[in-house]
């Protein structure tokens, strides 16, 4: 096999339309474009949103919000979730993420700790923040917390 002589899957490619070749090819004379108006001219339409000089709806539609480009996004991960581990074992995002237990959040500086649910097991978790409850319940069943 050599690479001048593979093909794309038939159908995969749509021939270009051959426009202006007559009359019964259904494209010639004015080659789809109708007659006269600024549609037909060489160059001719309107960019994307004009609205023919009445003010477009993007300009009629306030501006709302703003984004906060200093915010701290984290994966997060509740005390629930933690209780699925073993007792003694350490957990850190890519320990949760190879489980699938979390969603990794594009753009996240790490994983922060939450105190929803109770943990009876002694682990170590790993984690670039902690909650305050999360920090207590991790402590009170015997575990460590190393905040990276």
């Amino acid at each position: 096999m050599r690479i001048d002589t593979i093909s794309p899957a038939e159908g995969a490619v749509t021939p270009a339309k051959r426009l202006g070749r007559g009359i019964g090819s259904g494209l010639g004379k004015t080659s789809g474009k109708g007659h006269k108006g600024q549609w037909a001219r060489s160059g001719g339409g309107v960019r994307p949103g004009f609205e023919g000089g009445q003010m477009p709806l993007i300009r009629r539609v306030p501006k709302r919000g703003f984004n906060n480009h200093f915010r701290k996004v984290y994966s997060i991960v509740n005390l629930s979730v933690l209780e699925s581990f073993e007792a003694g074992s350490v957990v850190d995002i890519d320990a949760l993420n190879e489980k699938g237990l979390i969603k990794l959040v594009k753009d996240s500086i790490g994983l922060k700790v939450l105190g929803n649910g109770t943990l009876t097991k002694n682990l170590t978790v790993k984690a670039s923040a902690f909650s305050a409850s999360a920090k207590e319940a991790i402590e009170k069943a015997g575990g460590k917390i190393e905040e990276i």
